[in-house]
Protein backbone atom coordinates (compact mmCIF):
# COMPACT_ATOMS: atom_id res chain seq x y z
CA UNK A 1 0.00 0.00 0.00
CA UNK A 2 2.74 2.39 0.46
CA UNK A 3 4.14 2.14 -2.88
CA UNK A 4 0.13 2.49 -4.51
CA UNK A 5 -0.83 5.87 -5.68
CA UNK A 6 -4.61 6.65 -6.04
CA UNK A 7 -3.94 7.94 -9.87
CA UNK A 8 -2.94 4.35 -10.41
CA UNK A 9 -6.71 2.94 -9.26
CA UNK A 10 -8.08 5.72 -11.33
CA UNK A 11 -6.16 4.54 -14.67
CA UNK A 12 -6.97 0.77 -13.87
CA UNK A 13 -11.06 1.75 -13.37
CA UNK A 14 -11.01 3.63 -16.15
CA UNK A 15 -9.47 1.02 -18.72
CA UNK A 16 -11.61 -1.46 -17.56
CA UNK A 17 -14.83 0.72 -17.90
CA UNK A 18 -13.83 1.58 -21.93
CA UNK A 19 -11.32 -1.01 -22.59
CA UNK A 20 -9.10 0.84 -24.26
CA UNK A 21 -6.28 3.21 -23.30
CA UNK A 22 -7.09 6.00 -25.40
CA UNK A 23 -10.24 6.55 -24.47
CA UNK A 24 -9.27 5.88 -21.25
CA UNK A 25 -6.91 8.39 -21.25
CA UNK A 26 -9.50 10.53 -22.24
CA UNK A 27 -12.58 9.94 -19.43
CA UNK A 28 -9.53 10.99 -17.04
CA UNK A 29 -7.43 13.84 -18.67
CA UNK A 30 -4.14 12.04 -19.04
CA UNK A 31 -1.98 11.42 -22.23
CA UNK A 32 -2.02 7.91 -23.48
CA UNK A 33 1.59 7.55 -22.81
CA UNK A 34 0.24 8.59 -19.23
CA UNK A 35 -1.87 5.99 -18.99
CA UNK A 36 0.35 3.50 -20.63
CA UNK A 37 2.82 4.05 -18.00
CA UNK A 38 0.46 3.94 -14.87
CA UNK A 39 -0.75 0.82 -16.08
CA UNK A 40 2.76 -1.05 -15.90
CA UNK A 41 3.15 0.05 -12.41
CA UNK A 42 0.25 -1.19 -11.45
CA UNK A 43 1.05 -4.73 -13.01
CA UNK A 44 4.48 -4.63 -11.51
CA UNK A 45 3.05 -3.77 -8.12
CA UNK A 46 0.01 -6.33 -8.25
CA UNK A 47 2.68 -8.91 -10.50
CA UNK A 48 -0.22 -9.39 -12.74
CA UNK A 49 -0.81 -8.45 -16.53
CA UNK A 50 -4.50 -7.06 -15.57
CA UNK A 51 -5.31 -6.17 -18.91
CA UNK A 52 -4.17 -8.26 -22.51
CA UNK A 53 -4.09 -6.27 -25.47
CA UNK A 54 -6.43 -8.45 -28.42
CA UNK A 55 -8.36 -7.01 -31.47
CA UNK A 56 -10.99 -6.50 -29.55
CA UNK A 57 -9.59 -4.22 -26.93
CA UNK A 58 -7.96 -4.74 -23.47
CA UNK A 59 -9.35 -7.65 -22.26
CA UNK A 60 -9.21 -8.07 -18.76
CA UNK A 61 -7.33 -11.15 -16.96
CA UNK A 62 -9.11 -12.78 -14.09
CA UNK A 63 -7.40 -10.62 -11.65
CA UNK A 64 -8.35 -8.03 -13.48
CA UNK A 65 -11.83 -8.87 -13.28
CA UNK A 66 -12.26 -9.83 -9.74
CA UNK A 67 -10.44 -6.29 -8.59
CA UNK A 68 -12.95 -4.02 -10.98
CA UNK A 69 -16.37 -4.01 -8.56
CA UNK A 70 -14.18 -3.36 -5.48
CA UNK A 71 -11.71 -0.66 -7.09
CA UNK A 72 -14.92 0.79 -8.50
CA UNK A 73 -16.73 1.18 -4.91
CA UNK A 74 -13.41 2.07 -3.31
CA UNK A 75 -13.30 5.24 -5.45
CA UNK A 76 -16.91 6.45 -5.08
CA UNK A 77 -16.47 6.14 -1.94
CA UNK A 78 -13.05 8.55 -1.52
CA UNK A 79 -15.17 10.95 -4.44
CA UNK A 80 -18.51 11.01 -1.73
CA UNK A 81 -16.32 11.60 0.95
CA UNK A 82 -14.17 14.20 -0.28
CA UNK A 83 -16.27 15.73 -3.56
CA UNK A 84 -19.42 18.07 -3.33
CA UNK A 85 -22.46 17.09 -2.26
CA UNK A 86 -24.73 19.61 -4.65
CA UNK A 87 -26.12 18.48 -8.05
CA UNK A 88 -27.31 21.35 -10.23
CA UNK A 89 -28.39 19.78 -13.26
CA UNK A 90 -28.41 23.17 -14.68
CA UNK A 91 -24.72 23.23 -14.74
CA UNK A 92 -23.57 19.07 -14.82
CA UNK A 93 -21.95 17.98 -17.70
CA UNK A 94 -21.94 14.51 -16.39
CA UNK A 95 -22.68 11.75 -18.42
CA UNK A 96 -25.22 9.07 -17.71
CA UNK A 97 -25.38 5.87 -19.46
CA UNK A 98 -28.32 3.80 -19.14
CA UNK A 99 -28.62 0.13 -20.91
CA UNK A 100 -32.39 -0.66 -22.81
CA UNK A 101 -33.86 -2.41 -25.01
CA UNK A 102 -35.45 -1.10 -28.05
CA UNK A 103 -38.89 -1.13 -26.60
CA UNK A 104 -37.79 0.77 -23.43
CA UNK A 105 -35.87 3.36 -25.67
CA UNK A 106 -38.67 3.88 -27.56
CA UNK A 107 -41.24 4.31 -24.73
CA UNK A 108 -39.52 5.37 -21.99
CA UNK A 109 -36.59 7.72 -23.31
CA UNK A 110 -38.22 10.54 -25.25
CA UNK A 111 -39.88 12.16 -22.43
CA UNK A 112 -37.07 11.20 -20.23
CA UNK A 113 -34.93 13.30 -22.90
CA UNK A 114 -37.14 16.35 -23.53
CA UNK A 115 -36.91 16.69 -19.76
CA UNK A 116 -32.78 16.22 -19.65
CA UNK A 117 -32.38 18.78 -22.76
CA UNK A 118 -34.88 21.15 -21.09
CA UNK A 119 -33.64 20.63 -17.40
CA UNK A 120 -29.78 19.54 -17.90
CA UNK A 121 -28.44 21.15 -21.35
CA UNK A 122 -24.96 19.91 -20.76
CA UNK A 123 -24.94 16.51 -19.48
CA UNK A 124 -25.34 13.53 -22.14
CA UNK A 125 -26.77 10.18 -22.43
CA UNK A 126 -25.35 6.93 -24.20
CA UNK A 127 -28.25 4.24 -24.40
CA UNK A 128 -26.32 0.49 -24.78
CA UNK A 129 -28.45 -2.45 -26.00
CA UNK A 130 -29.54 -4.51 -23.03
CA UNK A 131 -29.89 -7.75 -24.53
CA UNK A 132 -26.28 -7.87 -25.82
CA UNK A 133 -24.30 -7.27 -22.68
CA UNK A 134 -23.52 -8.54 -19.65
CA UNK A 135 -25.49 -6.05 -17.90
CA UNK A 136 -24.35 -7.21 -14.01
CA UNK A 137 -20.34 -6.94 -15.40
CA UNK A 138 -21.05 -3.43 -16.64
CA UNK A 139 -23.17 -2.25 -13.62
CA UNK A 140 -20.68 -3.31 -11.26
CA UNK A 141 -17.96 -1.45 -13.04
CA UNK A 142 -19.97 1.57 -13.52
CA UNK A 143 -20.26 1.58 -17.07
CA UNK A 144 -24.02 1.52 -16.68
CA UNK A 145 -25.98 3.88 -14.34
CA UNK A 146 -29.39 2.28 -14.88
CA UNK A 147 -30.47 -0.88 -16.50
CA UNK A 148 -34.23 -0.90 -17.92
CA UNK A 149 -36.14 -4.45 -17.94
CA UNK A 150 -38.08 -7.18 -16.41
CA UNK A 151 -35.91 -8.33 -13.81
CA UNK A 152 -37.14 -11.71 -11.77
CA UNK A 153 -33.94 -11.56 -9.19
CA UNK A 154 -31.31 -9.37 -8.32
CA UNK A 155 -27.56 -10.26 -6.84
CA UNK A 156 -27.13 -8.07 -3.36
CA UNK A 157 -25.24 -5.43 -4.66
CA UNK A 158 -28.13 -4.59 -6.72
CA UNK A 159 -30.92 -2.25 -6.13
CA UNK A 160 -34.60 -1.96 -8.19
CA UNK A 161 -37.42 -0.40 -8.18
CA UNK A 162 -40.67 -0.65 -10.18
CA UNK A 163 -41.35 2.19 -13.13
CA UNK A 164 -44.82 0.84 -14.71
CA UNK A 165 -46.37 -2.32 -14.83
CA UNK A 166 -46.65 -4.42 -18.56
CA UNK A 167 -49.23 -6.70 -20.02
CA UNK A 168 -49.56 -8.37 -23.80
CA UNK A 169 -51.49 -7.80 -26.12
CA UNK A 170 -51.67 -8.81 -30.36
CA UNK A 171 -51.27 -6.80 -32.97
CA UNK A 172 -51.29 -7.19 -37.13
CA UNK A 173 -50.50 -5.18 -39.94
CA UNK A 174 -52.87 -2.86 -40.69
CA UNK A 175 -54.05 -4.48 -43.76
CA UNK A 176 -54.28 -7.69 -41.82
CA UNK A 177 -57.95 -9.40 -43.01
CA UNK A 178 -58.56 -9.28 -38.88
CA UNK A 179 -57.32 -5.32 -38.71
CA UNK A 180 -60.10 -3.11 -37.14
CA UNK A 181 -61.97 -6.20 -35.51
CA UNK A 182 -61.85 -7.82 -32.17
CA UNK A 183 -59.71 -11.11 -32.31
CA UNK A 184 -60.49 -14.46 -30.90
CA UNK A 185 -58.91 -17.52 -29.50
CA UNK A 186 -60.05 -19.53 -32.61
CA UNK A 187 -59.10 -16.36 -35.15
CA UNK A 188 -55.78 -16.31 -33.61
CA UNK A 189 -54.90 -20.01 -33.28
CA UNK A 190 -55.09 -20.13 -36.76
CA UNK A 191 -52.68 -17.85 -37.42
CA UNK A 192 -48.79 -17.82 -37.45
CA UNK A 193 -47.15 -15.62 -34.36
CA UNK A 194 -44.31 -13.76 -34.83
CA UNK A 195 -42.88 -12.67 -31.41
CA UNK A 196 -39.57 -11.16 -29.83
CA UNK A 197 -37.23 -12.82 -28.10
CA UNK A 198 -33.30 -11.44 -26.78
CA UNK A 199 -32.06 -14.90 -26.22
CA UNK A 200 -32.31 -17.21 -23.03
CA UNK A 201 -33.50 -20.06 -21.72
CA UNK A 202 -36.63 -22.35 -22.94
CA UNK A 203 -38.89 -19.99 -20.28
CA UNK A 204 -37.59 -16.87 -21.59
CA UNK A 205 -35.61 -15.85 -18.90
CA UNK A 206 -31.50 -14.95 -19.05
CA UNK A 207 -29.59 -15.26 -15.77
CA UNK A 208 -25.80 -13.66 -15.88
CA UNK A 209 -23.98 -13.37 -12.61
CA UNK A 210 -27.19 -13.54 -10.28
CA UNK A 211 -29.27 -11.16 -12.44
CA UNK A 212 -32.48 -12.44 -13.50
CA UNK A 213 -34.41 -10.77 -16.64
CA UNK A 214 -37.25 -11.94 -18.97
CA UNK A 215 -35.57 -12.31 -22.75
CA UNK A 216 -39.01 -12.64 -24.25
CA UNK A 217 -41.38 -9.85 -23.47
CA UNK A 218 -44.48 -12.00 -24.07
CA UNK A 219 -46.01 -14.61 -21.54
CA UNK A 220 -45.34 -17.91 -23.37
CA UNK A 221 -46.74 -20.19 -20.93
CA UNK A 222 -50.00 -18.21 -20.62
CA UNK A 223 -50.23 -18.44 -24.32
CA UNK A 224 -49.36 -21.65 -24.73
CA UNK A 225 -51.81 -22.72 -22.13
CA UNK A 226 -54.33 -20.54 -24.06
CA UNK A 227 -54.38 -22.38 -27.15
CA UNK A 228 -54.14 -25.97 -25.19
CA UNK A 229 -57.63 -25.29 -23.56
CA UNK A 230 -59.09 -25.52 -27.68
CA UNK A 231 -56.58 -28.12 -28.53
CA UNK A 232 -54.22 -26.12 -30.30
CA UNK A 233 -50.30 -25.61 -29.98
CA UNK A 234 -49.22 -21.82 -31.04
CA UNK A 235 -47.27 -21.81 -34.42
CA UNK A 236 -43.56 -19.51 -33.65
CA UNK A 237 -43.37 -18.89 -37.54
CA UNK A 238 -40.77 -15.70 -36.27
CA UNK A 239 -38.76 -15.36 -33.71
CA UNK A 240 -36.66 -12.28 -33.40
CA UNK A 241 -34.63 -10.16 -31.24
CA UNK A 242 -36.04 -6.59 -32.27
CA UNK A 243 -39.15 -5.15 -30.98
CA UNK A 244 -39.42 -1.92 -32.87
CA UNK A 245 -38.78 -4.32 -36.63
CA UNK A 246 -42.05 -6.26 -35.63
CA UNK A 247 -44.42 -3.70 -37.30
CA UNK A 248 -42.34 -3.91 -41.00
CA UNK A 249 -42.20 -7.69 -40.35
CA UNK A 250 -45.92 -7.73 -40.27
CA UNK A 251 -46.43 -5.90 -43.27
CA UNK A 252 -48.27 -8.31 -46.00
CA UNK A 253 -47.92 -11.37 -44.09
CA UNK A 254 -51.27 -13.22 -42.10
CA UNK A 255 -48.67 -13.06 -39.07
CA UNK A 256 -49.66 -11.90 -35.47
CA UNK A 257 -47.49 -10.51 -32.79
CA UNK A 258 -47.38 -10.61 -29.16
CA UNK A 259 -45.92 -7.97 -27.66
CA UNK A 260 -45.72 -5.19 -24.56
CA UNK A 261 -49.26 -3.28 -24.34
CA UNK A 262 -47.16 0.04 -24.43
CA UNK A 263 -45.24 -0.97 -27.46
CA UNK A 264 -48.66 -1.99 -28.98
CA UNK A 265 -50.46 1.84 -28.34
CA UNK A 266 -46.90 2.98 -29.82
CA UNK A 267 -47.49 1.24 -32.85
CA UNK A 268 -50.94 2.26 -33.22
CA UNK A 269 -50.13 5.96 -32.59
CA UNK A 270 -47.63 5.80 -35.51
CA UNK A 271 -50.53 3.66 -37.32
CA UNK A 272 -47.82 0.78 -38.00
CA UNK A 273 -49.86 -1.82 -37.05
CA UNK A 274 -53.38 -2.52 -35.43
CA UNK A 275 -53.54 -3.44 -31.75
CA UNK A 276 -55.98 -5.60 -30.30
CA UNK A 277 -56.94 -6.84 -26.55
CA UNK A 278 -55.57 -10.90 -26.12
CA UNK A 279 -58.34 -13.18 -25.98
CA UNK A 280 -57.15 -14.51 -22.28
CA UNK A 281 -55.94 -12.70 -19.44
CA UNK A 282 -52.64 -11.37 -19.75
CA UNK A 283 -50.23 -12.13 -16.20
CA UNK A 284 -48.89 -8.84 -15.45
CA UNK A 285 -45.56 -7.87 -15.17
CA UNK A 286 -43.35 -5.03 -13.92
CA UNK A 287 -40.80 -3.40 -15.42
CA UNK A 288 -38.21 -1.57 -13.39
CA UNK A 289 -34.82 0.11 -13.14
CA UNK A 290 -31.62 -1.56 -11.67
CA UNK A 291 -29.00 0.08 -10.39
CA UNK A 292 -25.75 -0.58 -8.02
CA UNK A 293 -26.00 0.14 -4.41
CA UNK A 294 -22.91 2.49 -4.29
CA UNK A 295 -25.25 4.89 -6.08
CA UNK A 296 -28.21 5.00 -4.04
CA UNK A 297 -27.55 7.95 -2.00
CA UNK A 298 -25.64 9.66 -5.05
CA UNK A 299 -27.46 12.73 -5.50
CA UNK A 300 -26.81 13.03 -9.30
CA UNK A 301 -27.77 9.35 -9.49
CA UNK A 302 -31.02 10.07 -7.33
CA UNK A 303 -32.34 12.79 -9.98
CA UNK A 304 -31.70 10.47 -13.28
CA UNK A 305 -33.88 8.39 -11.03
CA UNK A 306 -36.42 10.49 -10.24
CA UNK A 307 -36.71 11.93 -14.49
CA UNK A 308 -36.76 8.06 -15.37
CA UNK A 309 -39.55 7.78 -12.64
CA UNK A 310 -41.73 10.69 -14.35
CA UNK A 311 -41.23 9.26 -17.44
CA UNK A 312 -42.17 6.38 -16.86
CA UNK A 313 -45.57 8.07 -15.20
CA UNK A 314 -46.25 9.71 -18.31
CA UNK A 315 -46.30 5.87 -19.94
CA UNK A 316 -48.69 4.94 -17.43
CA UNK A 317 -51.08 7.60 -17.84
CA UNK A 318 -51.58 6.95 -21.53
CA UNK A 319 -51.70 3.24 -21.39
CA UNK A 320 -55.78 3.41 -20.64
Amino acid sequence: MRNLDLNLLRVFDAIIRERNVLRASEVISLSPSAVSHALGRLRVLLKDELFVRTAAGMEPTVRALEMAPLVRDALVTIERAVGPRAFDPGRTDRQFCIAATDHMTAVILPNFLRAISALAPHASVTVLPASRIDLTAQIDVGRVDIALGSFSSLPHRLREQVLFVERDMVVVATDHPLAGSEIGLEDLSSLPLLVVSTGGSEDGLLSERGLTRRAEMFDRKALTAAFNSIGKQPDFKVVQPHFLAVPSLLAGTKNAAIVPATLAKFFSQSGSAYPCELPWKSPARAVQMAWHERHTHDPGHEWLRNMLMNAAQFVTDTQG
